[in-house]
């Protein structure tokens, strides 16, 4: 078997056995398609610790996080060779992953939230969508993908909730909360028929092609709403999501349900969230405590 049938073969246990979405399985099979070219398209499996260090420096102009990504596909393909018994010893055992800072994600404040789902024109069959799209987002957390992927099947207004199968296949069901439902409710009364026009859509979510939206053209209705709001911070999607996860540790929720709601499978990825909740903490010590 030559390198690129064991790639393909790699990609296909990545999706089958552990159940991970194309996007990401794709990042793993460029990361290792870069290899290959660095290689000078040699067999992969004839790379060693020499060649792989080589090819890390090679890279080491790019940001830590996309070098430490590229590294820890390499890590994983390599084992999975050792596994199959197409190598004998795993070149990636000595080699570090750079460390990476992880700061808070920039987020926004709970005003600026509030402008930002005031933005949208509700009298509008879109803007009605968007606002309920934008309040869905801030409610629950979560992923852009997750969220412009909503069918109609996952939610539950009457229980408040829905259910999402995020990364891994790994099912979760989310709260959203009354205001949330408020909008979902009038937007499918009074905004989702006109949108569709005749046309048939599981999406809860859809476009006037009948069809759900794109992440990318969610991403650029958040940034449009953002500047009519007057927000000059970078935005994105994922800031209403970094945005949820503050404010509910601002509030007084604990780390672990925090973890919980955005679908985090180690609390470690929650724990760049942490000096939120030990602000919080100094702040209600020195509130309530006779020596704060």
């Amino acid at each position: 078997m030559n390198h690129i049938d064991l790639l393909d073969e790699f990609c296909d246990t990545l999706w089958l056995e552990d159940g991970l979405s194309r996007n990401t399985i794709d990042s793993y099979r460029s990361d290792l398609k870069q290899l290959s070219r660095f290689l000078d398209k040699k067999n992969l499996l004839e790379a060693d610790h020499a060649l792989l260090l080589s090819f890390l420096a090679h890279q080491s102009k790019k940001k830590a996080s996309t070098t430490s990504r590229e590294l820890s596909s390499i890590k994983r393909f390599f084992r999975f060779a050792l596994d199959r018994g197409k190598i004998t010893r795993d070149p990636t055992l000595e080699i570090e992953s750079p460390k990476l800072s992880r700061g808070l994600p920039k987020s926004l404040s709970e005003s600026d939230v509030e402008q930002l789902l005031d933005s949208p024109e509700t009298g509008h069959p879109t803007g009605l969508r968007d606002r309920a799209m934008l309040e869905v987002l801030y409610a629950s957390g979560l992923r852009v993908s997750e969220l412009v992927g909503l069918r109609l099947a996952q939610v539950s207004l009457d229980m408040g909730v829905v259910r999402i199968s995020g990364k891994g296949s790994k099912e979760r069901l989310v709260p959203i909360g009354e205001e949330a439902i408020d909008w979902i409710s009038r937007y499918m009364k009074d905004a989702r028929p006109l949108i569709l026009d005749g046309k048939k859509s599981d999406h809860l979510f859809v476009t006037s092609r009948g069809s759900m939206m794109s992440r990318q053209a969610f991403w650029y209705l958040i940034k449009r709403h953002a500047a009519k709001a007057g927000i000059a911070k970078p935005l994105s999607p994922h800031t209403l999501r970094h945005a949820f996860a503050t404010h509910l540790l601002n509030h007084g929720a604990d780390l672990r349900v925090v973890q919980l709601l955005l679908g985090h499978s180690d609390v470690s990825t929650t724990q760049i969230y942490t000096h939120v909740a030990r602000e919080r903490l100094k702040s209600l010590h020195e509130k309530h405590h006779p020596r704060g």
